[in-house]
């Protein structure tokens, strides 16, 4: 993506957030006043939980967590020589977005009363790690930061979608970081499975990589895709169809990352299931959810070498999490 391409987006991206926010602001209690008689008028006829309050309290934050990042990093580009000190720019860069990931985690756990059970976390350090983790919900963006660079110090390099440049913050910090961002259409592609290799590069006893392998949140009708385009592959489509809670993954970036002969971790989540949108969580049923997570480490020593004998080790290693997701499986009260 060339410079200016670049330009242009922020140039339309950072405004529209400042005025979202401004907006947010300034019409916030008529705004609260709205969604609670929303929510009076939906407990009463619904039974439904007080939902509009609490989304409308986490876009306030959200926006706000944009923007105070957005002039974070200005300022470390600033107090950086405007980018001359590359290493304080990065480590800035780094502390402002643990900030924003804990601000989001933190606040979404308090607004919808969720709780997070977390077992396997010991085995995260020392690094170098590539992460597989499971992809179900808009929220679960935020468990890495939260669950493995804040508590044991490991830096994650992100391969993210690349319609996530329509966040400024993600934007700006992402492509500042050894990040990637994916063209998902081309994904099969040899030049974005090779950028997705590089990220593997050089990583220290601090850092790790981060995919999602299935590409996408999970949602019914997207695993019913998913297998339609694996109808023609005999090796993996009948393993595809044992899967009732994952997505096949998109075996191109991950297998590339293997190439790196680090340990892997694999994490699974269970209780965000439900939540890819937005309409979703409106139905309510987010509210007093426990999330359960799960990370397992397999040594590097133990992975096999060959491209077939590697995607038959990952789909066994996917349908583990799948059976796990299924035992663990919580309704919300």
């Amino acid at each position: 993506m060339s410079r200016r391409q670049t330009v242009a987006r922020r140039l339309r991206t950072i405004p529209t957030f400042l005025a979202v926010f401004t907006v947010l602001t300034l019409a916030f209690p008529v705004l609260a006043v709205a969604a609670a008689a929303v929510d009076v008028v939906r407990g009463i006829a619904r039974r439904r939980p007080w939902v509009a309050v609490r989304m409308l309290g986490f876009a306030w934050v959200y926006f706000a967590a944009e923007v105070v990042g957005l002039l974070l990093m200005f300022a470390a580009w600033v107090f950086s020589g405007f980018g001359a000190n590359r290493k304080r720019l990065i480590e800035w860069t780094f502390r402002t977005q643990a900030w924003w990931a804990a601000t989001l985690l933190r606040t979404v756990g308090t607004l919808f009363r969720m709780r997070f059970e977390v077992e396997g976390d010991d085995v995260l350090a020392p690094g170098p790690i590539i992460v597989m983790m499971r992809h179900a919900s808009i929220v679960d963006n935020l468990l890495p930061a939260n669950f493995i660079t804040i508590p044991h110090g490991i830096r994650l390099r992100y391969v993210l979608k690349r319609e996530l440049l329509s966040d400024p913050a993600l934007d700006v910090g992402g492509n500042r970081l050894p990040n990637y961002f994916v063209d998902r259409s081309a994904m099969r592609s040899r030049t974005e499975i090779e950028q997705v290799r590089t990220l593997a590069d050089g990583l220290s006893s601090t850092e790790g990589v981060l995919i999602y392998p299935e590409g996408t949140r999970f949602t019914a009708e997207k695993r019913e895709r998913a297998l339609r385009r694996l109808e023609n592959d005999e090796a993996v489509i009948a393993r595809a169809r044992r899967l009732r809670n994952l997505l096949p993954p998109r075996l191109g970036g991950p297998l590339a990352l293997l190439d790196a002969g680090v340990d892997v971790v694999f994490c699974g989540h269970s209780g965000l299931g439900g939540f890819a949108q937005l309409g979703d969580i409106w139905a309510g049923g987010m509210v007093g959810r426990t999330v359960s997570v799960r990370f397992q480490r397999i040594p590097a020593a133990s992975i096999p070498t060959g491209d077939d004998e590697r995607a038959a080790w990952f789909y066994d290693r996917w349908q583990d999490i799948d059976d796990w997701i299924e035992r663990t499986k919580e309704v919300a009260p």
